[in-house]
């Protein structure tokens, strides 16, 4: 038999209390009080629209796009576009090759929208709507100075799209390119405005002013499409023409805020009146310059004046070089053929050029061009 001494009895039972009162103690403060916890994990936040980071405002979270609404918005105004044109074989005889492009509706009598270069010399066109129907070409009214097109197609009731505020667009905002991508039907692709206002040379002389820049995808069969926001709005038109600059990942497209003033010319007149000054350009480069030993290193070489043009009544010359009109200076031919466009018919306008190492300032009034 096991004798234990009473002082470590009463030592044990002492530490045995103390330990039931502690346990009873912690048990009692989680029961009844759940305040004495302390949380120190981070909690997960969850979206069940987009893969948007937790710390993100509400307000960056608004402008994460919705791309499908806005596809199946726009998607019923886009056309394709199939061209053909007959070419003469090498060796003889005659074959035809199609093409294809996009446009958009305009209104809803059987209007569209496309690029001039989709259209230019072919035999026939045909425009097939997003229901599938298709239609021959009724009318065409073209301006090879803005590669912008008009097509009547006798269709009526048809979806126009929507017209925004290219002014209002900035660097780094969603854009869509909406078109016939590649001949294989409409397509879309997203991108951001990646520069605005740019220039690129569309024909030789010619400028296209006023250009977004984006990375959303324009292929061949885009040229004509639209180039939407976020709000289904149409901001610009695609054109192939001018992406192929040896550039990848950078497409561009026409503001409407430039082609919207030439195609309610092409709707209302059937062509586009422009101001006319009657000279021949070309962009002083080092060959004028060795040349014609020229005094100078910029502005318009002048090769060619029409007789009788307001040029020629001013008493401009071939050789002479422009390099101000209305005291605004002049790098190219380019700049000098955008900056007549932008005046009126009528207008009296201030030459300054060079004349045989001489500067003349003459004023010339600015008449309707010829073939307008």
């Amino acid at each position: 038999m096991w004798h234990i001494n009473h002082k470590y009895t009463t030592t044990l039972s002492i530490i045995l209390v103390s330990l039931l009162m502690l346990v009873g103690c912690t048990v009692a403060g989680a029961s009844n009080d759940d305040s004495t916890f302390s949380i120190t994990t981070t909690p997960t936040i969850t979206s069940t629209e987009t893969d948007i980071p937790a710390t993100q405002s509400t307000e960056v979270i608004a402008e994460y796009p919705g791309f499908i609404s806005v596809i199946a918005k726009v998607r019923p105004s886009v056309v394709a576009i199939t061209t053909e044109v007959t070419i003469s074989g090498f060796f003889g005889g005659f074959y035809t090759q199609q093409g294809a492009g996009s446009g958009w509706i305009i209104n809803t009598d059987g209007l569209i929208v496309t690029n001039n270069h989709v259209i230019e010399n072919v035999s026939s066109i045909t425009v097939t709507l997003e229901d599938g129907r298709s239609f021959p070409a009724d009318a065409i009214y073209s301006d090879d100075v803005s590669d912008l097109a008009v097509i009547k197609i006798n269709a009526q009731n048809l979806p126009a799209l929507s017209i925004g505020d290219s002014s209002k667009l900035q660097v780094g905002q969603w854009v869509i390119a909406i078109g016939n991508s590649l001949g294989m039907g409409i397509s879309a692709t997203k991108g951001i405005v990646s520069a605005l206002n740019i220039s690129l040379s569309s024909n030789p002389g010619e400028n296209l002013d006023n250009l977004i820049q984006t990375d959303a995808a324009i292929n061949p069969g885009n040229s004509g499409g639209p180039l939407v926001n976020l709000k289904g709005e149409l901001v610009g038109i695609n054109s192939i023409k001018i992406s192929q600059v040896g550039v990848e990942g950078m497409g561009y497209a026409i503001s409407i805020e430039e082609a919207k003033p030439v195609i309610d010319q092409l709707i209302q007149n059937g062509y586009v009146i422009r101001p006319y000054l009657g000279a021949d350009l070309y962009t002083v480069d080092q060959f004028v310059i060795l040349r014609f030993d020229l005094p100078i290193n910029k502005g318009a070489f002048v090769t060619n004046v029409a007789s009788g043009s307001p040029a020629d009544k001013a008493g401009i010359a071939p050789g002479d070089v422009i390099i101000a009109i209305n005291d605004k200076e002049l790098s190219s031919a380019e700049e000098l053929t955008a900056l007549i466009h932008s005046f009126d018919i009528g207008q009296q306008i201030e030459i300054t050029f060079y004349h045989n190492k001489t500067i003349k300032n003459v004023t010339a009034t600015l008449t309707k061009a010829p073939n307008s």
